[in-house]
């Protein structure tokens, strides 16, 4: 099943599977079960899109950015990365790919190495790739990179503790410009920072995505950041995929239970207006990945539930146009 726009997808993924094996036994090792972190996800990226992936904490957001990046070989599916299957490369062939192709982490404090410079933090990948072996102009890519993330380019002689936690989010992003990329995984990118830290940056991303004709997938659980960065959403729930529009499409008309109960949890700022609102959060807890429910995996929680739900595992259906929802009881 394809779930493509109109526009050229720059990535395009298919059935995509990344089950981890759940092992006991101290001298003699045996596989008793797999934890089904991501399990049969499909979508598409267009070149020059940001599509949001949202969702509660362990449903699989982090772990389809690692697979689409090839940082975990998937346990199944297909990775088209313009037209190339990735998860079928080899290392050798996937290092020309890894130049086009890079990744924003979440945690500005632990992904930079603080035994190393700003500067040769962010000349590593330019110097480890080949792409501009003389010093000096190394050094002045280097410094251009800091000023379009919006940093003094004297800052590549500091070390990473010697800045904030916005100032090394924007050494990170710097660091994953610096091979020239057309696609971005931005990990939970802002999650770290401050509130008015996050504004900035997402403004930067924004600038940067329109500036070098970039393509991002933006994994995050702030809505509100979602909405005013990307282009499309998907919401994932246990490893699959349950809802994919449109970005206002998505928030101002969700048709998944989870996307409603998802969207209703998020507080209005107006105290008056929350106090009127009847909120009702989706009853029991998220299901172990080790056994997933049969079926729709929301169904346990889901106030629409019926037998059906439990036997068989709907498929997204595109019900409006660009509107796909995984749910056999809306239409």
């Amino acid at each position: 099943m394809s779930v493509a726009g109109t526009a050229t997808p720059l990535l395009e993924v298919r059935r995509l599977a990344m089950h981890f094996p759940i092992s006991e036994g101290i001298l003699v090792s045996r596989k008793v079960g797999d934890v089904k972190a991501v399990d049969g996800v499909d979508f598409t990226i267009n070149k020059g899109e940001t599509l949001g992936l949202v969702g509660e904490s362990g449903c699989g957001k982090t772990t389809t950015g690692r697979c689409i990046l090839r940082l975990e070989r998937p346990t199944a599916g297909q990775i088209l990365f313009d037209g190339v299957d990735i998860s079928r490369l080899e290392r050798k062939q996937l290092v020309a790919m890894r130049r086009r192709m890079q990744v924003i982490f979440q945690d500005p404090y632990s992904s930079l190495n603080p035994r190393m410079k700003v500067g040769d933090i962010i000349a590593e990948p330019i110097k480890v790739h080949g792409v501009e072996p003389d010093a000096n102009r190394r050094r002045a890519r280097v410094r251009e990179l800091l000023s379009v993330c919006g940093l003094d380019p004297k800052f590549v002689d500091r070390y990473p503790h010697e800045m904030s936690g916005g100032q090394r989010q924007r050494v990170g992003i710097a660091r994953a410009l610096a091979l020239d990329p057309e696609f971005i995984v931005c990990d939970e990118a802002v999650s770290a920072l401050d509130v008015s830290i996050q504004a900035q940056v997402v403004n930067l991303l924004e600038d940067l995505r329109e500036r070098f004709k970039l393509t991002y997938l933006f994994i995050a659980h702030d809505l509100s950041v979602v909405r005013h960065l990307c282009q499309r959403v998907a919401v994932m729930y246990l490893g699959r995929i349950v809802e994919m529009a449109e970005c206002d499409e998505l928030f101002d008309n969700p048709l998944h239970p989870y996307t409603q109960a998802l969207l209703a949890a998020v507080p209005v700022p107006d105290p008056r207006v929350e106090a009127t609102r009847t909120f009702r959060p989706a009853k029991g807890e998220v299901p172990s990945p080790i056994n997933p429910p049969s079926g729709c995996v929301f169904h346990p929680r889901c106030p629409m539930a019926v037998e059906g739900c439990k036997r068989a595992r709907p498929e997204l259906t595109e019900l409006r146009p660009a509107h796909w929802v995984a749910c056999s009881e809306v239409n």
